[in-house]
C-alpha cells in the first residue's frame, strides 16, 4: 500500500500555493513541498500505477487571476527528483496546455494522456463592469452592452445548440500524449478531429470527428467519421466515413469493429483490409423491433478476446464469437429458438479482453414471457446454463474484488427489489435485506400478461395488474398508461411515488385495473399506428370480463401523450383521456426546439421518435394526418391536459394549440399549466397536485364521483401567490 499522499493548495493570499506531500507512515501533520511559488497555479494530479511517479500540471496566476504558462512536471517519490516534463516552448506554436484538464497514465505506465488548446480557442474572463460613465458618441463603448445572437443559415449547431454545448466547447482541450520512453509529447487531436480514445496499446489510438456532419444534425441526426492515429507520431488515417454508430478498437490496437447498413464490419488496423463479418450469416443482427425511419441500429458488441484473436457481437438473442483471422464464427449462446436475450454481464472490468475458455456470467431475458435470470457460457464453446431462473426479475450489482460473491436484486410486481448474495455459482443464495415488508398490508394487486393482435393483426403484449381484493367476474374501471413497449415491466416493482405517472399500486389499491400496452409503430402513421394497437388491447380486456366497457381511460405523458391526444380524434372508447406534454400540431412542431438541448425538433420527426420519414415538404399530408389539432372537432372524450411552461423538450404552446381549439369547438378540457417546471413537474408541491387532480378527473368519468370545482368552473386567476386553489 502507498504511503504518500500528494495534494495542490491554493491559498487564498497565494502565498501558500504548491504541490505538497505527506509521509503517512510517519507524521501526517508534516507537509513537504515538491513545487510551491507565490501564486503558482497546480492542477490535475495523477499517479503513475507501475512507479512512484507523480505528474501534475503548473503554472502562474496572471495579474487578472488567469492561469498561464502551463507545463507538465514530473515528480519521482523515490529519488525526490522533480522535472520539467513538457515545458511551454515545447509545445507547438500557438497551442498551450490549459488550465482545465485531467491527466490520465496508460493501464502500463509508459504514456501520459493529457489536453492541449489552440490559444485561438481561448476565451478570457470577462471582466467587472465598471462606472465609470459612458461616451454617447462612443458607438463601440455603447454596442459592449448589446445582446443580440445572430442566426445565420450555414451555422453548423443553430445558436441554442451552441449555447447549450458551449459551457463544454469553452473548456474543450484536444488530446496529446507524452511518451515516458523518450520523453517526446505528440498531439493527436484537433479541431478537425477533437476526439481521441484512449487506447490500452502502444500503437494506435481512435480518433472521431462529427465535425463535416454537425450542419445535419437539425435534420437528419448524428453522424461520424473514424480515424487511425498514430501514437508515436500523431498521424492520421481515415478508416470510417459517414456512420452513425460507434466503432470499437480491439485491446491490441489490431482491429477495428463498426456496424454499418445493417452489418458488422472488421477492419485490419495494419494492413487496412476490411471484411464484412455478418453478411453470411442467417440471423438478423439489426434491431428488429426498429420501427423508426432511420437505418436500424446493432445491438452492440460484448467484448474481445485475449491477442485480439475474437470479438464477440450480440443480435437480439445471442452472443456470437467471431474469429479475426481465420476460422467461423458460432454463436456460444442458444437463446434464438427460447426466445431468451442473453447479454454479458462483466465481472472483471478492469480486464480489457476474456481469456479462452472463460465462464461468462450472462443475464438471460426471456421476450415472450418476460422473465429474467442468470445463465452462464464459457467463450469459444456452444453451451449455455441456467444458473438462477425463477419468474421474477433479476439484476446483477456486483461481484466481490476478493471473494467469490455476488450482489443482485430480486424483484416482481409484489416483491422489492431487495439485496441478495450468493457465489459464483448462485448456491445457497441469501436475502441480506427486507425494506418494503409493508407491502403485505396493501391491496397492491398482482400483475399478469396479455396478449391480443392488433387491427394489422401484429401479434401484441401487455401488463395488467388487477386491483387488490380483485374478485373473478366483477368489471372494474381501467387505467390506460403506455408509451411505446410496456410488456416488459411485467416483473417490474412499482415504488409508490409521487411524478406526472399514475402510481399503479395507488390505483389498484383504489378499485382501478391498470393495463399497461406495447405500441407497434408504422413510418408515416405514428398516430394512426397506436389507435391499431390500443383500442384491440382494450376490447380483449373486456371481452376478458376485466374491464368496465363504460369505465376506460386513457393516459399517457410527452410521446404518449401526443398518441393519447391523437387516439382520442379516432375512437371513443374511453371515459376520459389525460395527456400530459402532447405535440398537437407537427406542421408547428417540426419548426421547434427542444430547449434542453437547444437541438431542433426536425430529426426527431424525420428520423426518429415522431416517425414521419421525411420533412415538411416532403410529406406535408402526413404532418397533417398525424395532427390531434386537424381532428379536434372528432373528439368526445373529455380531456385533461398538463404541461409545465418552462418544458425543454415540447414546447408548451403545443398544449396551448390543444387546449385553444377544444375550447373554440365547446369540447370539455381542462389545462393544467404548472409554472416555471419543465418537460416534467419538478417541485413536489406541483407533482402533488397533479397526482391529486388526476385521481379526481378518473375518480369523476370512472367512478361518478363528484366533480370538484376546478373540473366544473374552473380557477379564475388571482396573482400568482393567491393563484393556489
Amino acid at each position: 500500500l502507498s504511503t504518500t499522499l500528494a495534494f495542490a493548495v491554493r491559498d487564498t493570499s497565494g502565498k501558500e500555493n504548491g504541490v505538497y506531500f505527506v509521509d503517512l507512515s510517519g507524521d501526517p501533520a508534516a507537509k513537504q513541498p515538491i513545487l510551491a511559488e507565490e501564486k503558482g497555479f497546480y492542477t490535475a494530479l495523477s499517479w503513475n500505477p507501475k512507479q512512484p511517479l507523480l505528474a501534475f500540471l503548473a503554472g502562474k496566476y496572471a495579474e487578472n487571476g488567469t492561469p498561464e504558462n502551463i507545463q507538465l512536471f514530473l515528480w519521482n517519490r523515490e529519488s525526490a527528483k522533480l522535472q520539467t516534463a513538457v515545458a511551454t516552448e515545447n509545445l507547438p506554436e500557438d497551442w498551450v496546455i490549459y488550465s482545465k484538464n485531467s491527466l490520465r497514465w496508460s493501464k502500463d505506465g509508459e504514456r501520459l494522456f493529457l489536453g492541449l488548446k489552440p490559444k485561438s480557442e481561448i476565451v478570457p474572463e470577462e471582466e467587472e463592469a465598471k462606472g465609470d460613465s459612458v461616451d454617447l458618441f462612443n458607438i463601440e463603448e455603447i454596442l459592449k452592452d448589446r445582446g443580440v445572437d445572430v442566426w445565420h443559415w450555414n451555422d453548423p449547431r443553430i445558436i441554442p445548440n451552441q449555447k447549450k454545448m458551449w459551457p463544454r466547447i469553452k473548456d474543450r482541450t484536444y488530446r496529446a500524449v507524452f511518451h515516458l520512453k523518450g520523453k517526446k509529447l505528440v498531439p493527436l487531436a484537433d479541431p478537425e478531429m477533437p476526439v481521441v480514445r484512449i487506447p490500452e496499446n502502444s500503437r494506435v489510438a481512435l480518433g472521431v470527428s462529427d465535425v463535416p456532419y454537425l450542419k445535419l444534425i437539425t435534420w437528419y441526426g448524428w453522424l461520424y467519421d473514424y480515424y487511425l492515429v498514430d501514437l508515436k507520431t500523431g498521424r492520421r488515417k481515415k478508416i470510417i466515413a459517414r456512420i452513425g454508430r460507434s466503432a470499437y478498437l480491439s485491446p491490441g490496437g489490431n482491429y477495428v469493429v463498426y456496424y454499418n447498413d445493417r452489418h458488422w464490419h472488421l477492419i485490419d488496423a495494419r494492413t487496412g483490409t476490411e471484411r464484412n463479418l455478418t453478411a453470411g450469416l442467417d440471423v438478423p443482427f439489426y434491431n428488429e423491433d426498429h420501427d423508426y425511419p432511420s437505418p436500424p441500429p446493432g445491438y452492440g458488441i460484448a467484448g474481445w478476446t485475449e491477442n485480439d484473436r475474437d470479438v464477440l457481437i450480440y443480435d437480439k438473442f445471442d452472443i456470437w464469437q467471431f474469429p479475426t483471422r481465420d476460422g467461423k464464427p458460432f454463436r456460444i449462446t442458444s437463446g434464438r429458438k427460447e426466445h431468451m436475450i442473453f447479454r454479458v454481464q462483466r465481472l472483471h472490468p478492469e480486464r480489457k479482453a476474456f481469456r479462452p475458455g472463460e465462464k461468462l456470467l450472462l443475464t438471460g431475458y426471456h421476450d415472450l414471457q418476460k422473465f429474467r435470470g442468470f445463465y452462464s457460457a464459457s467463450v469459444g464453446k456452444e453451451t449455455t446454463a441456467p444458473l438462477l431462473v425463477e419468474k421474477k426479475k433479476f439484476t446483477f450489482l456486483a461481484r466481490a474484488k476478493k471473494a467469490d460473491k455476488l450482489l443482485y436484486t430480486r424483484q416482481s410486481y409484489t416483491e422489492f427489489p431487495d439485496l441478495w448474495v450468493s457465489d459464483g455459482e448462485f448456491h445457497s443464495p441469501r436475502k441480506l435485506s427486507n425494506v418494503n415488508p409493508q407491502v403485505e398490508d396493501f391491496a397492491w394487486g398482482t400483475a399478469e400478461l396479455v396478449e391480443w393482435r392488433s387491427d394489422d393483426g401484429i401479434p401484441l403484449q401487455g401488463v395488467l395488474i388487477k386491483p387488490g381484493n380483485y374478485q373473478p367476474g366483477k368489471r372494474y374501471p381501467v387505467l390506460v398508461y403506455f408509451y411505446r413497449f410496456m410488456s416488459q415491466r411485467l416483473y417490474d416493482f412499482n415504488q409508490v411515488v409521487i411524478n406526472h405517472r399514475p402510481c399503479f399500486p395507488y390505483y389498484a389499491s383504489n378499485g382501478y385495473a391498470i393495463f399497461l400496452p406495447d405500441i407497434r409503430f408504422e413510418v408515416g402513421r405514428p398516430g394512426l399506428s397506436s389507435v391499431k394497437c390500443l383500442v384491440p388491447g382494450v376490447q380483449k380486456l373486456i371481452d376478458m370480463g376485466i374491464a368496465d366497457p363504460d369505465a376506460i381511460a386513457l393516459h399517457g405523458h410527452s410521446w404518449s401523450g401526443y398518441q393519447t391526444a391523437f387516439v382520442v380524434t379516432q375512437t371513443n372508447i374511453f371515459k376520459c383521456a389525460i395527456a400530459g406534454a402532447p405535440v398537437s400540431n407537427m406542421t408547428s412542431a417540426y419548426g421547434g426546439i427542444r430547449w434542453g438541448t437547444g437541438l431542433a425538433r426536425q430529426f426527431q420527426y424525420e428520423q426518429s421518435q415522431s416517425r414521419i420519414g421525411g420533412s415538411l415538404w416532403e410529406y406535408p399530408e402526413r404532418y397533417l394526418a398525424n395532427s390531434p389539432l386537424f381532428f379536434a372537432d372528432r373528439i368526445e372524450t373529455p380531456i385533461l391536459i398538463m404541461h409545465g411552461d418552462k418544458d425543454d423538450a415540447v414546447p408548451w404552446y403545443q398544449s396551448i394549440e390543444f387546449y385553444l381549439a377544444m375550447r373554440r369547438l365547446g369540447k370539455y378540457c381542462v389545462f393544467l399549466e404548472y409554472r416555471d417546471e419543465p418537460h416534467h413537474p419538478k417541485k413536489y408541491a406541483n407533482k402533488l397536485d397533479y397526482t391529486i387532480r388526476m385521481k379526481q378527473f378518473l375518480d369523476h368519468y370512472l367512478k361518478e364521483a363528484p366533480a370538484p370545482d376546478w373540473m366544473t368552473k374552473g380557477v379564475p386567476y388571482r396573482g400568482k401567490q393567491l393563484n393556489n386553489v
